[in-house]
């Protein structure tokens, strides 16, 4: 049976804590792994505790775009310190959402450009949140000699899909995929190769998801929707992607 692997979620949230002995447990009952991504320094922490705790949890360590504005020093000391327990950077990116000068935009591209380095210089895969930046992204990118990358929640237009797949990206799709057209029509246009999947939860998705906090065990759900868009079998598609995932990850 293939491993489904999440690509990118924040399980270090505190509205999984409660329940995670539950969620480790469905992933083992149903094969799924997880790619913990983080955004602070309160958030790294608990995703390499959580990495300490199973092999199904893949730890990230990163600062979200957000965050980008507080000091990155204690994150970065982490990242050279657990160079070795960590298997990628992450969420890490551009998001003008979260800005209020242009003062605060060339930080933002300082402490990703920061992170790029890091991974650069680990040889680790990076999650990056690309809304509404991608072009700023492509621009940065390709300064770097990087492992791989991942443009999850891919959001772009199909102009900007083909130009992450001529340079070797991953793209990745969630719960969307299962009712936005949009996502669907990208989907096509991706190469089967380079495609993952992801939930993004706790992110809440409306539709058959009724606005739930988004769960790991949504996935399958995922994949199942991707194979018919994409007119290939389940099983197919469910090895396809697990060769993706473990090329991404490198393991």
């Amino acid at each position: 049976m293939n491993w489904i692997y999440d690509t990118h979620i924040h399980l270090s949230d505190i509205a999984y804590e409660a329940y995670f002995p539950f969620i480790l447990n469905s992933m083992k009952k149903i094969n799924l792994k997880a790619c913990c991504v983080s955004m602070d320094h309160t958030s790294a922490k608990i995703t390499l505790e959580l990495g300490k705790k199973s092999d199904l949890i893949f730890p990230f360590i990163g600062i979200h775009p957000e965050k980008a504005q507080d000091d990155p020093t204690l994150v970065y000391e982490m990242i050279n310190e657990n160079q070795s327990k960590i298997s990628g950077i992450g969420e890490i990116g551009l998001d003008r959402t979260y800005i209020k000068s242009e003062d605060e935009w060339e930080t933002q591209k300082q402490v990703f450009s920061d992170q790029l380095s890091l991974a650069e210089k680990f040889q680790k895969p990076v999650s990056i949140h690309s809304r509404k930046t991608l072009d700023d992204i492509f621009d940065i990118l390709t300064s770097f000699n990087l492992q791989s990358v991942l443009l999850h929640w891919f959001d772009g237009n199909k102009k900007q899909l083909k130009m992450a797949m001529d340079l070797g990206f991953y793209v990745s799709y969630g719960p969307l995929l299962v009712y936005a057209n949009d996502k669907q029509s990208l989907l096509t246009k991706s190469h089967t190769e380079q495609i993952l999947v992801e939930t993004d939860g706790p992110v809440k998705f409306s539709h058959c998801f009724g606005h739930k906090i988004t769960q790991i065990q949504f996935l399958p759900s995922v994949a199942h929707h991707a194979s018919k868009i994409l007119k290939t079998s389940y099983d197919d598609l469910l090895c396809q992607l697990e060769k993706n995932s473990e090329r991404f990850l490198n393991i």
